[in-house]
């Protein structure tokens, strides 16, 4: 990657994951100069956008808006990979299990009716002879997307940030102070001193934004541990692998996977909060208790898996806000510096919406969607958007 340094920018972005990434990939396509900056690099192991496979979904319950910022965002992602020879997007549909009354699967059906997306209804006797390497249980019925599926999301970040470098964007490896002043900030200083300058600047750091302004973000920015594992499937079995197996969610579990992509495992990962997390100083292992309660859901969902051996398992972390709506609104005091983030748990498949979204405020103003506003974060966890 290129590392040039300017004197000036338009728009310094702070964070090269998918929010930054993309945020500096249009940009840069309306004219922008464009600075990237990112302590570890893009995509990195310590970042939340740096794992290698992310689900791209459109159902949402009741909540249209991300429905349509998912559609709009897999047009762009398809779009792109197009464009660069990147086939980083895997369609392997996505299967939403539900019981029998389960409220966020019904208004998902309702949702993806009223947008006009492809989806199928399943019973439970079309569920089990579709997919008879799943033990339903307690299931009753289900939704099949078949037009979403997969990212492979560390390459993919990589070769956004690579696309924005090629279109003329800068980009410098290295951490940047904590901003301070009033009214307008005039540059950001780098751990090595170098001030950078610019007319805005975006700092989407994932789990390390409430560094950005602690006093503002530290009670309202959740980064939170979460592991993720890979298990290996019999030898020659392809039920595990698209196209037998779809990505799934398992709703009622706090559970979703992804089948056995690129040889590299049938992915499981749970979707509970876990115990709050240091990006930059706590270990990454996974611990003997979180092996044995998603080994627990396995062998009741997926039998055969039940003994299968793990082979690759790795810690992330969410940075959630505290009902899982993005984050995208101005730091108070400072009108030309933007907070973006909130997105785990749900966002990296949003990069493209959300980076065309907040190039628009950045460059045309406007008003900002009030449930992204900074005013409408709380300093409690109630989530509400999966």
């Amino acid at each position: 990657m290129r590392r040039n340094m300017r004197r000036n920018y338009d728009v310094a972005v702070i964070g090269a994951g998918v929010f930054g990434a993309w945020t500096a990939y249009h940009l840069r396509n309306v004219g922008q100069r464009v600075i990237i900056l990112d302590a570890y690099g893009p995509a990195n192991s310590r970042a939340s956008s740096g794992g290698e496979s992310r689900i791209i979904r459109m159902g949402y319950g009741a909540d249209a808006l991300y429905t349509r910022w998912s559609l709009r965002s897999l047009t762009l992602w398809r779009a792109f990979f197009q464009q660069t020879g990147h086939p980083l997007f895997h369609k392997t549909g996505v299967l939403w299990i539900a019981r029998d009354e389960d409220p966020h699967t019904l208004n998902t059906l309702t949702t993806l009716t009223e947008v006009g997306l492809p989806h199928e209804k399943l019973s439970r006797s079309e569920l089990d002879a579709r997919y008879p390497q799943i033990a339903f249980g307690p299931v009753a019925w289900g939704v099949f997307e078949p037009d979403s599926g997969v990212l492979m999301a560390r390459r993919a970040g990589q070769a956004v940030v690579e696309e924005a470098i090629r279109a003329g964007a800068d980009y410098q490896p290295a951490a940047v102070a904590t901003p301070s002043g009033k009214r307008r900030l005039a540059s950001v200083t780098t751990q090595s001193g170098d001030p950078v300058s610019a007319g805005d600047f975006v700092f989407a750091c994932g789990p390390w934004l409430p560094r950005v302004s602690p006093h503002v973000l530290w009670n309202r920015i959740f980064p939170t541990r979460q592991s993720m594992f890979f298990f290996g499937g019999p030898p020659g079995d392809g039920c595990f692998a698209p196209p037998a197996m779809p990505a799934w969610i398992d709703f009622g579990e706090q559970m979703s996977g992804i089948p056995d992509l690129e040889i590299r495992g049938f992915k499981v990962a749970p979707d509970r909060h876990g115990p709050v997390l240091d990006p930059d100083q706590d270990d990454r292992a996974v611990t003997k208790e979180e092996i044995v309660g998603v080994r627990e859901f396995l062998a009741r969902r997926f039998p055969v898996l039940g003994n299968a051996p793990v082979i690759e398992a790795r810690v992330c972390q969410y940075e959630n806000t505290s009902n899982g709506d993005f984050l995208i609104d101005r730091l108070p005091d400072l009108d030309n510096v933007w907070l973006i983030g909130g997105g785990s748990g749900h966002g990296f498949k949003h990069g493209p919406a959300l980076g065309a979204y907040v190039t628009a405020r950045v460059t045309k103003g406007g008003a900002i969607e009030p449930r992204f506003g900074l005013a409408t974060k709380e300093t409690v966890q109630r989530r509400s958007v999966f």
